[in-house]
């Protein structure tokens, strides 16, 4: 692996400024060395993907990625392989990655570097990455495809799902999070699943043209950006109950908000579109 040509620059740190984690005990994963990358990481690769933590005992967000990683690489049982690097005493393997923050993540497949995390990630959100990770590892030939297991509250909702029971899915995706809060699959299939609820039934081409005709009407307003939610329309659902947002007050704004805040869960939280509504709703309430 070759040096980048900034090689010399000097490490980032200016995000840290959380308290010094505790790091007296030990830490999960190989430490990498420019010796051990070379000679140990690279051909283990082949075998199985290298997960890579680029961290510094001064970034709280770091060590917990990297303990929190270490616990995942135990329970998934070998399938894959956890290495550090302490960013202030391997500069120049930090620097050989490009690193400018951490927790950085790089992952090790067949001897290629794939960078996948540039900010610290929730332990649901670490665990779809990793599962992500295996998958795009058996494809090119390293390892094998993760077996992938369903909550047994989401198989209930996607059995109720099949039969059109809404009422169902919905009580089975809100047990699932009463379980597991931060489970990114289930916030997304209860969102969806309510949206199908308030949308069956409806008459897209009615709904769509009486919200024309009814521009003060919440329900229908609200009504409406679900059709047009449901047709693809992203923009134009945002828009129009940003707009509304900004006309009314107490308690008919707080609903029209909540509706909103509900059809931003259906999209991924880094979509520019959700980025850019997000911003106007802060503008819109302050």
């Amino acid at each position: 692996m070759s040096l980048p040509p900034n090689f010399s620059r000097a490490f980032d740190l200016s995000s840290l400024g959380k308290p010094a984690p505790d790091t007296t005990s030990p830490l999960p994963g190989i430490e990498v060395t420019p010796q051990n990358l070379q000679t140990e990481l690279l051909p283990l690769s082949e075998q199985k993907p290298v997960v890579v933590i680029c961290w510094t005992p001064r970034s709280a967000d770091s060590v917990n990625t990297l303990r929190t990683l270490g616990q995942l690489e135990a329970s998934d049982q070998g399938t894959w392989a956890l290495a550090r690097v302490n960013v202030e005493e391997q500069a120049p393997v930090a620097q050989a990655l490009q690193v400018r923050s951490v927790p950085y993540g790089v992952v090790f497949i067949g001897g290629k570097a794939i960078p996948f995390m540039e900010q610290p990630l929730s332990e649901s959100q670490l665990k779809e990455v990793i599962q992500k990770i295996l998958a795009l590892a058996a494809q090119q030939g390293v390892g094998e495809a993760p077996v992938e297991t369903a909550e047994p509250e989401e198989e209930e909702a996607l059995a109720a799902l099949d039969k059109g029971d809404f009422q169902t899915a919905e009580a089975a995706y809100k047990r699932l999070l009463d379980r597991k809060p931060n489970d990114s699959y289930a916030k997304l299939g209860l969102a969806q699943v309510q949206l199908l609820a308030r949308t069956q039934g409806l008459d897209a081409a009615k709904v769509m043209d009486a919200a024309l005709k009814n521009p003060d009407d919440v329900t229908l307003q609200m009504q409406c950006a679900d059709v047009e939610v449901m047709s693809g329309y992203l923009e134009p659902a945002f828009e129009r109950l940003l707009k509304l947002i900004s006309a009314l007050s107490g308690d008919d704004q707080k609903k029209v908000k909540d509706h909103l805040l509900e059809l931003f869960a259906l999209v991924d939280p880094a979509d520019p579109r959700v980025i850019k509504a997000r911003t106007q709703l802060a503008n819109a309430l302050f």
